[in-house]
């Protein structure tokens, strides 16, 4: 059956029965399959550079810990929600879901016959221990799920209800996609949620963790995978890569098969190496500088918006990302992927986006005057000088920073980078423990309000210091709330695009996070040792090793060559 919601941006994909929901694509490298025996002992390795050494920490709901090593692997959604497609879903650990008629309940049936690693059955009672846990837990709380959902119910042995606050379809993305399933027996015994590392993850997913060391992490396809004859990838080795060099070095000699990091000079460094290597880049998400709130100087919004008019951004993406990512703007929309919801009134308002005698201007009526030294000051005394925290291991983000210091520095505002190694890097993003950051959210849903949402929605703040969230500027204002919470109630795609023009308009005039560049799925992959990827052809996920769930449909697609 297939169905178009009211609000325009979920398409339901049919609701495939258990083994052929996630295996039946086919990329450029040829089809996976969904049934059948399983092949012979296959190893895959990942080649995502994460600037750190793993630190085996396996809790899928802080962002700490990675959720990129579990989520997917380990745990499984209850759907499989496609920002790629429009919404498209797949049926995981619910078979089908079904909304109340003033789209306030939102019930999931859910799947008989899986089983934890552990061999304990998965039941409803898990899928209502795991809302309840999240909702109940700020730090767990990645999408302020306990500001709509009143209250999760168990209807009957199969069957599950989310009561919401009000009506609110496009909540259904975080609830069925982006919330982990975590097993009752094992977490209810856990005195600290927020803080347990589960070492040892046990889930529902395709994969189980064999070992883990700060250099690698080795993954053994689950035998007992509740979807008949999958995966058919037997091993997984995911190295902790330190440096984008190292990583592209083995990739480009055949080493390893999945990679997601920026490569220079692709065509030649890596293409010209086989004719099976192939990439893919689409534009998903922004690639921002994040200035925390808290601070007294970057609170003001004529210096957040200074700041905006004085990047050069399609200087940034010629030199720090090789033309690869695309210059973004103020507005925070990500083309050409959601062009059709760009508002003309806020390019308008915007005029040029690079401006440096604007934000010349603007520091002026802000108070501030050039000083001796060439950095802007104000009648206090105060200088415009910030650091700025970085993931010293992406040399494409480090490239971009030090394009925009020497713009910033233009105007009068000096930015000073912290290239951290990426553990203590997201754990100081977390804690809103900097002055500015520079990250990309892989977290998106099929419309751009997802990451607007994301990023200032008050109920994804939490307090400096605390882990959680992800309005990690820590953005609050009620009318912006105002505006987001219309979207969840909106019945026509022209009340949407008004709303969304709305929040454009928020982000011109407040610049509350200051988009950069359009943020790739870094996307390299070896199709004559492995076929059934994704493609812009056939984009039945997000391709990129780091985006999850998506990662688990990549590998339920992926056949050995062979």
């Amino acid at each position: 059956m297939r169905r178009l919601t009211t609000i325009g941006v979920f398409i339901a994909a049919g609701l495939l029965a258990a083994g052929c929901s996630a295996g039946a694509g086919s990329g450029s490298g040829g089809s996976g399959g969904s049934s059948g025996n399983k092949t012979t002992s296959s190893v895959l390795v990942l080649d995502n550079e994460n600037g750190s050494p793993w630190t085996c920490d396996f809790n899928p709901f802080l962002g700490a810990d990675n959720p990129f090593l579990d989520f997917g692997y380990e745990y499984e959604p209850l759907i499989y929600v496609n920002p790629l497609q429009n919404g498209a879903t797949t049926p995981m650990l619910a078979t089908s879901y079904s909304w109340s008629a003033d789209h306030k309940d939102l019930t999931f049936q859910i799947r008989q016959g899986v089983k934890w690693s552990d061999g304990q059955p998965f039941t409803a009672a898990d899928v209502v221990y795991t809302f309840d846990l999240v909702k109940g837990n700020t730090a767990l709380d990645n999408f302020g799920l306990h500001s709509v959902i009143s209250s999760v119910t168990q209807d009957s042995a199969n069957s599950v209800t989310v009561h919401l606050n009000s009506t609110n379809q496009p909540y259904f993305y975080y609830i069925a996609d982006e919330t982990p399933m975590v097993p009752k027996h094992i977490w209810s015994t856990v005195a600290k949620p927020d803080a347990y590392p589960d070492n040892h993850p046990v889930g529902t997913g395709p994969y189980l963790m064999n070992k883990c060391t700060p250099q690698n992490v080795e993954y053994k396809a689950n035998p007992h995978y509740w979807q008949p004859g999958l995966p058919k990838v037997q091993t997984l080795e995911y190295p902790a890569y330190l440096d984008n060099n190292t990583a592209n070095n083995d990739l480009a000699s055949g080493k390893d098969q999945w990679g997601s990091q920026y490569i220079p000079g692709i065509q030649q460094f890596y293409l010209a190496k086989s004719p099976s290597y192939h990439y893919w880049f689409p534009p998903t998400v922004n690639l921002t500088m994040i200035p925390n709130l808290s601070d007294p100087q970057l609170k003001d919004p004529k210096v957040r918006l200074a700041m905006s008019y004085a990047l050069n951004r399609q200087q940034i993406s010629t030199i720090g990302e090789s033309g690869y990512e695309l210059p973004g703007n103020q507005t925070g929309i990500v083309t050409p992927t959601f062009s059709a919801d760009e508002s003309s009134q806020a390019l308008a308002a915007l005029g040029n986006g690079y401006d440096p005698a604007k934000a010349k201007s603007l520091l002026a009526q802000a108070g501030y005057h050039m000083g001796s030294d060439g950095i802007m000051v104000n009648a206090a005394g105060q200088k415009l000088s910030f650091g700025i925290i970085n993931n010293a291991g992406f040399s494409d983000w480090v490239a971009a920073v030090q394009v925009a210091q020497q713009q910033l520095k233009a105007v009068g505002i000096q930015i000073t980078p912290h290239n951290q190694d990426g553990n203590t890097f997201t754990a100081n993003l977390y804690k809103g423990d900097f002055q500015l950051a520079f990250y990309d959210q892989q977290i998106f849903g099929p419309s751009p309000w997802y990451e607007l949402n994301n990023w200032l929605n008050s109920a994804n703040a939490t307090p400096i210091g605390t882990e959680g969230g992800t309005n990690y500027e820590r953005y609050k204002d009620t009318s912006t709330d105002a505006l987001l919470n219309q979207f969840l109630t909106a019945s026509t795609t022209d009340q949407q695009k008004s709303i969304l023009a709305q929040l454009q308009m928020v982000m011109v005039t407040q610049a509350p996070i200051i988009p950069v560049l359009e943020a790739v799925d870094w996307f390299q992959y070896d199709s004559g040792k492995f076929s059934g990827w994704p493609t812009a052809s056939n984009p039945y996920a997000q391709p990129a090793i780091y985006a999850y769930p998506d990662l688990e449909q990549v590998l339920l697609h992926l056949t050995p060559a062979g």
